[in-house]
């Protein structure tokens, strides 16, 4: 009990308030942020918050690899932002900037299903108050953060076929970091062995079968994501008529 009480700084713990707090305040920050850009904000002050977001988000990765480098003892088999949450949060601005609806169609599946993975499970090896447990969060949090303000500021909505195109970008992804793995002998995205910390890959069997089961549930999963967009579809045609 009072392991789940007591902040310290060894490798955050399932359950703890280290883990269970910065998700309770990025949840209340993100409802009170999208109802009072709906209620407040035109669609252009919208945007413009949507850019901050992104700034923000990969603001934060690129400081911390920075600190990293800084420290010199930055290693390119452990530390590049490759694992899907840092590479998303790098690249992020391109989205928020441009808002290509293709680009979210891609992200929508990505972030929600990669990302709340590592808001249930994550695998950080110091605790608060480090670097990396700041650049853990807000990197998470604030990836789904832009999704769901996508979502429901500025009322971006994935289509059926969404899944299958986020399904085959992710495979040019995985291909492209099995060859840097390959090359670096390095373990980016999880491939060659599972995280050190608790997973959901635990439950999936040793290497290499949990990447094919992943493989197996990924639609699946995307199919459980659009569900709700689907739903909500079906009953605005319904009103409508």
């Amino acid at each position: 009990m009072l392991q789940v009480l007591v902040l310290n700084t060894n490798r955050v713990i399932i359950g703890s308030v280290q883990h269970i707090l910065p998700i309770l305040i990025a949840t209340l920050f993100c409802v009170f942020i999208i109802r009072f850009s709906n209620r407040n904000l035109s669609v252009e002050q919208k945007q413009q918050v949507f850019k901050y977001f992104g700034v923000f988000v990969s603001g934060a990765i690129i400081t911390y690899h920075s600190y990293l480098i800084s420290l010199g003892n930055y290693s390119i088999t452990t530390d590049l932002p490759l694992f899907l949450c840092s590479f998303l949060a790098l690249i992020i601005p391109i989205f928020t900037f441009s808002r290509k609806y293709w680009m979210f169609e891609i992200l929508l599946f990505w972030v929600i299903a990669g990302t709340t993975q590592g808001v249930l499970t994550p695998d950080i090896a110091v605790g608060f108050p480090s670097f990396d447990y700041f650049r853990y969060w807000i990197v998470h949090l604030g990836l789904l953060t832009i999704i769901f303000y996508a979502v429901f500021a500025l009322r971006m909505r994935p289509r059926f076929k969404s899944i299958f195109k986020s399904f085959m970008a992710l495979q040019v992804y995985v291909v492209v970091i099995m060859a840097i793995n390959y090359f670096l002998k390095s373990n980016y995205f999880y491939l060659n062995r599972k995280p050190a910390s608790a997973s959901a890959l635990d439950y999936l069997g040793d290497w290499p079968y949990y990447l094919l089961v992943v493989e197996l549930i990924l639609i699946p999963f995307f199919l459980l994501i659009y569900l709700p967009f689907y739903l909500t579809r079906n009953k605005s045609n319904k009103n409508s008529k």
